[in-house]
């Protein structure tokens, strides 16, 4: 599943999510030297995204921040991304009647919300993509993050996802000016 990833050192501000068709989830993640498997949406890629749809919405998102599992780095991943350790009572409200609808939130939460703190690794590093945060839009879609890709390859509910060993070599050379494209 690797890729390429060069020149190092160099700073990434575009990077593209290609994909063979609208309802492909397999792909490549590439720009600046970068060239490396890519995995999107269970139900593809969509122009009008909607909660629960299973798509990854088309269009130009900024990475605005993220976390990291301390249980399972030695020492913070180097990045230049600012990551905050997660903690286990880590959530995103999904819920878009809820006031904090694609926010983080603090577990035990009384409504519909994600589980930052999983027993899978997908979310040892998680990137916040800009994806309907300001101005929200209830229903527009939530946690549409950047992650680690599942062992078996299998496709998001959403997100974007590439192996560890890309996510690791990738952080460094991404920052807040990042934009990733999908389609």
């Amino acid at each position: 599943m690797h890729g390429k990833l060069k020149p190092k050192g160099l700073s990434l501000t575009r990077l593209h999510v290609r994909v063979r068709s609208s309802h492909a989830t397999l792909g490549r993640l590439f720009g600046g030297g970068v060239d490396v498997a890519a995995i999107i949406g269970r139900s593809g890629l969509t122009a009008l995204k909607r909660e629960g749809d299973g798509a990854s919405p088309r269009g130009r998102f900024r990475i605005i921040g993220g976390f990291y599992r301390p249980d399972r780095f030695g020492a913070p991943p180097r990045s230049g991304i600012p990551l905050r350790p997660l903690r286990a009572a880590d959530g995103w409200c999904d819920d878009p009647a809820d006031r904090n609808y694609n926010r983080p939130v603090r577990r035990p939460y009384p409504n519909s919300h994600e589980a930052m703190w999983r027993s899978d690794h997908v979310y040892d590093v998680v990137l916040v993509l800009d994806i309907n945060l300001r101005p929200r839009v209830r229903g527009r879609g939530s946690a549409i993050f950047f992650h680690l890709a599942r062992p078996d390859s299998g496709p998001t509910a959403g997100c974007l996802a590439v192996s560890r060993a890309d996510m690791v070599k990738l952080l460094p050379r991404l920052s807040t000016r990042t934009v990733i494209a999908f389609g």
